[in-house]
């Protein structure tokens, strides 16, 4: 099954390690630290036009990334449930 996380990005949802939200996950400073480290490694790719509401944690054959975007955690995984049925 996949997942559409927006600007035509889709992902596997097998390859999804968590879903977060990001206005609860970057109070903490270890959050920010770590996206900090994946943006100066090239991980992060931004899929919102608009103002990001969660970032989804992938398992890649490289490594990781992490993919920013618009939608909530709860859409998301609506989204994921809804291709369960």
């Amino acid at each position: 099954m996949y997942l559409h996380l927006g600007k035509e990005t889709i992902i596997q949802q097998r390859d999804i390690i968590g879903i977060f939200d990001l206005d609860h996950c970057t109070v903490s400073a270890k959050t920010r630290d770590f996206l900090a480290q994946a943006q100066k490694n090239g991980q992060i790719i931004n899929v919102s036009e608009e103002l990001p509401k969660s970032f989804v944690l992938c398992r890649e054959r490289d490594g990781m990334k992490i993919y920013i975007c618009q939608l909530s955690p709860m859409t998301l995984l609506k989204r994921i449930g809804d291709e369960m049925i």
